[in-house]
């Protein structure tokens, strides 16, 4: 790509839009200095490629229909480096929104159709060499934006313990395929709730790490700030293997603050006798709950002495108020991070993907096929944008550290907070004439809790709690930042008390 240098009336115009004139003469002068600067596209776009090279040798293919009977797959393949390590034997799918280098990745949107991955992510990376095999990509929802099932471009993603129903979002294919069995392990990602709102719906662990644990290179963005990468898994202690292995900085995300990985399989040995666990009451306030889900979620709870965990109950009241201080976050951080930046955002010293940020730009030649949440969050960032700049994201990146002390305050006299993950069981798909009203409410329910934490970078795991005819609910426990281990030693003493 050759960068031209305007002529001196298109520099003088340029200027104009700017805020400020330039007289014939300055507009030469400074044409003569910025030929020297943009050159130096000429040299990046002539230097070696700083990316790895793609392995040549890996195949994939679409499922049959008969292959993918809850439209969770999106492309398969087998894909394994070593037959040994930690997790040898189990099988793993990566949400569509992860590089996996020489596949396609969609990304749920028709805007990316026909594009290759161009690296593997740093957690592909760890898992195939700790002995998982990949097995595909699993489909999410478009540009990951809906915590329900329906807004991917190639269809819906059923639940596979009652077809109709959502498998909730973004992470939508990633539980599908773990309840119906077709792995062990699947990568998940989460702004809003997208790994524990599936996790609550199809009855699995979903486990958002603390913020920067899990490196997010080769990922695709919504924001910076609210980018999290974590496990989905069947049971607790795969959960907590699977974490130990892909935790830890990787040199180049810079999200990572140096959290170390632990071994959390480990801490499950140490049981959960003397921790604290506090309800917390505003949990249990969001609108749209449904009874019998906040009474399983109490039940659960009641549970735990038996366990020899102490219970309480704590208020947070900024809880209540949290969704509506930290939107702005996700509204204007995908307006500017996807929308305006290629989809991954500037300012960081991140590995950069300069193809996918290209076939990104275009996305208005596809705007009519963005769904009903998205042309919502994308009229209303233009309009913050337009109106108010970036005030509205700097107000609610404040209020987020406001909000952090006050979970952190709860977390000074106890061990984990203890919450419904969803309000609810996983509601109806919407049929493809659906209204945008319904369309837009089966795409937001259920992040009434998980939302906040994203915001606050807490560490939240969702556990298989019960159910409420026939469908699962999930538990979520909160913790201190940086202490999986104490989340993994409850989520395992619960899961093992259900078991017996």
């Amino acid at each position: 790509m050759s960068i031209g240098i305007p002529d001196a009336s298109a520099l003088r115009a340029l200027a104009r839009e700017h805020g400020f004139e330039l007289s014939d003469e300055e507009a030469e002068v400074y044409r003569t200095l910025m030929a020297g600067s943009l050159a130096t596209v000429d040299a990046l776009e002539a230097a070696p490629s700083a990316l790895p090279p793609v392995p040549a040798d890996r195949k994939w293919w679409e499922p049959t229909a008969a292959e993918n009977p809850h439209g969770a797959w999106y492309v398969r393949c087998e894909i394994r480096t070593r037959d040994d390590g930690p997790l040898a034997g189990m099988r793993f799918a990566a949400k569509d929104n992860v590089q996996v280098a020489g596949l396609p990745l969609l990304n749920g949107s028709a805007l990316l159709e026909g594009y290759t991955a161009e690296v593997d992510a740093t957690i592909v990376t760890r898992l195939l060499d700790a002995g998982a095999t990949l097995l595909g990509k699993a489909h999410c929802e478009n540009l990951c934006l809906s915590a329900g099932s329906h807004t991917n471009a190639r269809g819906p993603v059923h639940n596979p313990l009652r077809r109709g129903r959502t498998s909730g979002g973004s992470s939508s294919g990633s539980a599908a395929l773990l309840a119906a069995g077709e792995v062990e392990l699947a990568i998940g990602g989460d702004q809003g709730g997208s790994i524990r709102v599936p996790a609550a719906y199809c009855g699995l662990v979903g486990m958002k790490p603390t913020f920067g644990l899990v490196p997010y290179t080769g990922i695709g963005s919504i924001d910076p700030h609210l980018d999290h990468t974590g496990p989905m898994t069947r049971t607790v202690r795969d959960n907590a293997r699977m974490l130990g292995v892909i935790a830890g900085p990787d040199g180049i995300d810079a999200r990572q603050a140096g959290l170390p990985a632990a071994d959390y399989e480990a801490a499950l040995e140490r049981g959960a006798r003397g921790l604290r666990v506090a309800v917390l009451a505003e949990g249990f306030t969001a609108p749209g709950a449904e009874d019998a889900v906040l009474d399983t979620v109490r039940e659960a709870a009641g549970k735990l002495a038996s366990l020899g965990i102490a219970t309480s109950e704590v208020s947070v009241p900024e809880h209540a108020q949290a969704n509506a201080l930290v939107l702005p976050l996700l509204v204007q951080g995908l307006y500017r991070t996807v929308l305006t930046d290629g989809g991954q955002g500037v300012g960081r010293s991140d590995l950069y993907l300069p193809d996918l940020a290209a076939r990104m730009g275009r996305w208005r030649e596809h705007g009519d096929a963005l769904s009903p949440i998205l042309k919502l969050m994308t009229l209303a960032g233009a309009t913050l944008e337009r109106q108010a700049g970036s005030r509205p994201y700097q107000l609610a990146s404040n209020q987020a550290r406001r909000v952090r002390r006050a979970y952190d305050r709860a977390l000074e006299r106890a061990d984990a907070l203890l919450l419904p993950t969803a309000p609810n069981v996983a509601p109806s798909i919407p049929s493809p004439d659906a209204g945008i009203l319904e369309q837009f409410v089966a795409a937001s329910a259920g992040t009434a809790n998980t939302m906040p934490f994203d915001a606050t970078h807490h560490p939240a795991i969702s556990v298989p709690c019960g159910a409420v005819d026939g469908l699962p609910v999930g538990m979520m426990l909160v913790g201190r930042h940086g202490d999986e281990s104490t989340l993994y030693r409850i989520a395992y003493a619960f899961e093992q008390g259900q078991a017996a």
